[in-house]
């Protein structure tokens, strides 16, 4: 019986054949901490009487969630994480000098290579896995380990295979894939399981379509999310090897063989599908966009950006709907590039003159809006529709307030409009 793809990437790490449900000790390749997390990990590393860091080189705090710092309480917060980087002159450390959110921002640095291995304190580190990488979230004290001893314990995860057939129709984009496979899933239906991506839709997605979808893997409750390295990876990764004088290391390219056992098998038509839109309170409560305008749900805010939707192709996409139009006028709209080589990128092309004279609010690189913590906070009863990855009760603020999922097309068109629309009408 043949391997899956990350049953290849944990046998390379080993240095023997492993197989899903064995438990391995292996070395990190990329250790991710960010300002709310590291501050536990540092603890835990200084009261185990390490002295330095086992890898160095392959440990990274990127400074996101509550940077610039919203109060005294995450400015205290985020000193530990800087203390630390300055006292282990740490290599790869991203403040507000050079600053995004971190699963947008280290794939832009060329920091996390397909065949790694990447652990970060944070659920939706599995956003790596779009590069042919095995990426997981893990606890700060799992993160600890890593630093103290360069590796971790895993146990390697059972593989459900995700066949895609066909070409997206427009407005149709990794987004509303992830949608609908949660939707079908549940948000436990993967639980400690990798979801491989596969079929003939692989091609006709940009790289930012692949991150989103990886990205959410955790909503489905998923170990892991990955995608094979294909020509359209590889040239992602040769620009970015020109843009930053190389890669972090040689890429360790792996795919599935033919007779790879998988404990289970989806299909979804996406040439078939309608924009999905996940209704409150999880992001399994996936509706076509058709359901949303007969419900004909007004909206208070809408916020385009995140780890998941904040990329450079998300702010082309919201421009050109909005290019001569004006945001409704009880509708507020916050754009959250996720970093700030995209700002800038975006700037260079126009967007944000597009976008700001449209209405919206331009913020930093942060995750602030996406979890609640400030530069978008909802009040009591508003509704948001967001291209962020959760909609849980309180998640962007009041416990009254609403969130719905969607991609970047349908955020525009609806903060236009004042309620949700389909962007296709």
């Amino acid at each position: 019986m043949g391997q899956t793809i990350t049953e290849k990437i944990f046998s390379e790490h080993a240095g023997r054949e492993v197989k899903a449900g064995e438990i391995v000790r292996i070395d990190i390749d990329m250790i991710i901490g960010n300002d709310i997390t590291t501050p536990i990990s540092i603890k835990a590393f200084e009261e185990s009487g390490a002295e330095k860091l086992a890898r160095p080189d392959s440990f990274s705090i990127v400074m996101d969630h509550y940077i610039p710092a919203k109060d005294i309480a995450s400015a205290n917060q985020a000193k530990i994480s800087r203390e630390f980087a300055y006292k282990h002159d740490l290599k790869y450390y991203f403040d507000e000098k050079d600053m995004g959110i971190e699963h947008a921002l280290l794939p832009e640095k060329g920091l996390v290579i397909p065949g790694d291995v990447i652990i970060g304190a944070d659920s939706h580190t599995c956003t790596h896995g779009a590069l042919g990488a095995f990426s997981t979230g893990m606890g700060s004290t799992d993160l600890a380990f890593g630093m103290i001893t360069g590796g971790n314990w895993f146990k390697v995860p059972e593989t459900i295979k995700v066949i895609l057939k066909g070409k997206p129709a427009e407005h149709i984009y990794g987004k509303d894939i992830i949608l609908e496979l949660i939707r079908i899933l549940g948000v436990d239906g993967a639980l400690y399981k990798a979801l491989e991506f596969t079929g003939d839709t692989i091609p006709h997605l940009a790289m930012d379509d692949r991150f989103s979808m990886c990205n959410m893997a955790i909503e489905a409750g998923a170990k892991s999310g990955i995608i094979a390295v294909d020509e359209v990876t590889e040239a992602y990764l040769k620009e970015r090897a020109e843009v930053n004088n190389g890669l972090r290391s040689e890429p360790k390219i792996h795919r599935s063989d033919a007779d790879a056992e998988y404990c289970r098998v989806i299909e979804i038509d996406v040439a078939a599908l309608s924009p999905v839109i996940a209704y409150p309170f999880l992001p399994s409560n996936g509706k076509p966009v058709e359901q949303a305008v007969e419900d004909d749900i007004a909206i208070d805010q809408v916020m385009i950006g995140s780890c998941t939707n904040g990329r450079i192709e998300d702010l082309r996409i919201a421009a050109e709907i909005m290019k001569g139009k004006r945001v409704a006028k009880r509708t507020r709209m916050i754009v959250t590039p996720a970093t700030q080589k995209i700002l800038m990128q975006a700037e260079r092309e126009g967007l944000m003159d597009i976008l700001i004279e449209a209405g919206a609010v331009v913020s930093n690189p942060t995750c602030g809006a996406c979890l609640g913590g400030y530069m978008g906070i909802l009040g009591d009863g508003e509704r948001c529709v967001a291209t962020t990855n959760r909609n849980f009760v309180g998640r962007m603020g009041a416990r009254t307030s609403e969130i719905y999922l969607a991609n970047s097309a349908v955020a525009a068109a609806s903060a236009i409009a004042g309620k949700i629309v389909d962007p296709r009408e």
